[in-house]
């Protein structure tokens, strides 16, 4: 009887030794397979995410472009000779513009975000800041054009931040 417990652990064990060192190895390799899956659908998905994001930085550079001062007074034009109703068509022009790229927020890095939501907030307030010293929506825009003369209107900053940022996504 002992004979015959020991001769049939002699076969038993080197199976289940066998079975164990497949079982780990299958394991590992499916582990493995997954693996590699996983990773090819992230690439898939940044490929296919890639313009998007593209796209978006240059929405917000367009955004950028179309609130610079400069640029906005010779698009926009007074549509009366008071200051505040001339304030207030610029200040809504930024504000429509910004609604409409509210949403490219979601595909930018927050960094970038900020800067031009800090962008976007400097302009009006400097705007606000011009009007009060101005007598006529025509001084006001001669006197954002004199202030934009000597300084860098923070746009230039925002688009140059937009610049970096899709030189380091590319």
């Amino acid at each position: 009887m002992e004979d015959q417990l020991i001769e049939s652990i002699a076969y038993i064990l080197p199976a289940a030794v066998t079975g164990f060192v497949a079982y780990y190895m299958f394991n590992g390799f499916l582990n493995q397979q997954n693996s590699d899956k996983k990773m090819a659908l992230l690439a898939e998905k940044r490929k296919d995410a890639l313009p998007i994001k593209l796209q978006a930085y240059e929405r917000m550079l367009l955004f950028c472009d179309r609130i610079n001062p400069v640029k906005m007074l010779i698009r926009v034009k007074p549509i009366s000779e008071d200051t505040n109703d001339y304030l207030q068509l610029l200040l809504a022009n930024i504000e429509q513009e910004f609604e409409h790229n509210l949403v490219q927020q979601i595909y930018i890095s927050n960094e970038t975000w900020t800067a031009i939501v800090a962008t976007k907030n400097a302009i009006i307030n400097k705007l606000k800041q011009v009007a009060e010293s101005s007598n006529s929506a025509n001084d006001l825009r001669e006197n954002v054009l004199i202030d934009y003369s000597k300084i860098l209107p923070p746009t230039e900053t925002a688009i140059s931040f937009i610049k970096n940022e899709v030189r380091k996504i590319l």
